[in-house]
């Protein structure tokens, strides 16, 4: 089954050619039907639920299939102990903490480094690795340390920094890599006997990067269907259509519906960078536990910009909170709604779990969009 051509602009569902929009949705009810039996499709990607959310896609989708959220908010599967962890360096007199925004206010077991800046902490937040880099060189008198959080998609720039650190002989830059790749944990969800899914809508992003071949083993291993997806609206409805053509044929396979962006072999360059920097090593995710070679270690050679090396850093086992459900809400097993903490104590402005910080954060998504 082969979804129509799309229209010119992709822009916004309220945007787009009003028959193309009911003849899509029309295929995708039809599809479905034929299927007769619920479907399960987990979107990976967190800027994928906020666009679902943020759309109200759910609502033009007949019952029979159901979306899932997954555990691709980078900020959201980062475990406790790392929070904890990045908490401590801030206390340090000498160093200077500089992160991406979500993870300012990311609850750790006793503090956050929203709270510890409050403290004056000298905790600043910074759009790019890069940013982090300048400071290091404007303050040699401190240790910069950058919070290396993300998967696929923000990794590469971490390296390239790591790189310009290493010629510019900016000692004083340090990385503190949480860093994760994406495939192990996808084939964890597959492994699993708890999570029944019949296909993934793929990040878009993190597929830039990786291109095809590295989730070969989802419809070879695992005979489920995937489809690599943009990001607008239209993007997401016609991968759920290619989705559910795979389904209904018993023909899995990885399609790139984002083919506007995403090349089978995906980007070649941002690869080499980050196997020159970095090597796999196990990974602890929250909700996942720990995933053998999935997350990305500093490579010996740049021992000198790595934190853990540098400051003997050790994460500490965190303790979540009680009542918190984000692991089962990043494997998805249950909707936010159904957490006890969900919009009571937990809400965006007062955030006890993960998933509720992060703009990426499905338990956010549910929040400000649960008219959708």
């Amino acid at each position: 089954m082969t979804p129509p051509d799309a229209p010119a602009s992709l822009n916004r569902l309220s945007q787009a050619e009003p028959d193309f929009v009911r003849r899509l949705t029309a295929e995708i009810r039809d599809a479905a039907a034929a299927i007769g039996r619920t479907v399960r499709l987990m979107e990976v990607c967190g800027t994928h639920t906020m666009a679902i959310f943020r759309a109200g896609l759910r609502s033009l989708l007949p019952e029979n299939i159901r979306l899932l959220s997954g555990p691709g908010c980078p900020v959201c599967v980062t475990p406790m102990g790392y929070v904890d962890a990045a908490v401590a360096l801030s206390q340090r007199p000498d160093v200077t903490v500089t992160t991406f925004g979500d993870m300012v206010r990311v609850p750790g077991t006793e503090s956050s480094l929203e709270r510890e800046r409050g403290r004056g902490a000298d905790v600043r937040i910074v759009y790019s690795p890069l940013d982090a880099l300048r400071l290091a060189q404007e303050r040699p008198d401190r240790k910069v340390v950058f919070l290396g959080i993300g998967f696929e998609t923000t990794a590469p720039a971490t390296a390239v920094t790591l790189l310009e650190a290493r010629r510019r002989g900016a000692g004083n830059f340090l990385l503190f890599s949480a860093h994760k790749v994406v495939p192990p944990a996808l084939r964890a969800l597959l492994a699993s006997d708890t999570v029944a899914l019949d296909g993934f809508i793929l990040p878009g992003h993190v597929s830039v990067v990786l291109g095809a071949a590295p989730y070969e083993f989802i419809p070879k291993e695992y005979r489920r269907a995937a489809v690599i997806t943009g990001f607008e609206p239209l993007d997401i409805l016609q991968a759920i259509l290619m989705l559910l053509g795979q389904i209904s044929e018993g023909r899995p396979r990885v399609e790139i519906q984002y083919s506007r962006v995403v090349r089978p072999q995906g980007n070649l360059a941002a690869r080499r960078a980050m196997a020159e920097c970095f090597e796999p090593c196990d990974a602890e995710w929250r909700g996942l536990g720990v995933l053998p070679g999935s997350g990305l270690s500093v490579r010996e050679e740049f021992g000198g910009h790595d934190a853990v090396r540098a400051l003997d850093l050790k994460a500490p086992e965190g303790r979540e909170p009680a009542g918190c459900r984000c692991g089962e809400v990043l494997r998805g097993l249950i909707e936010p709604e159904e957490c006890p903490l969900f919009g009571a104590r937990c809400t965006p402005a007062t955030p006890i779990g993960a998933c509720m910080v992060s703009s990426e954060g499905a338990c956010a998504a549910h929040f400000n969009f649960r008219t959708s």
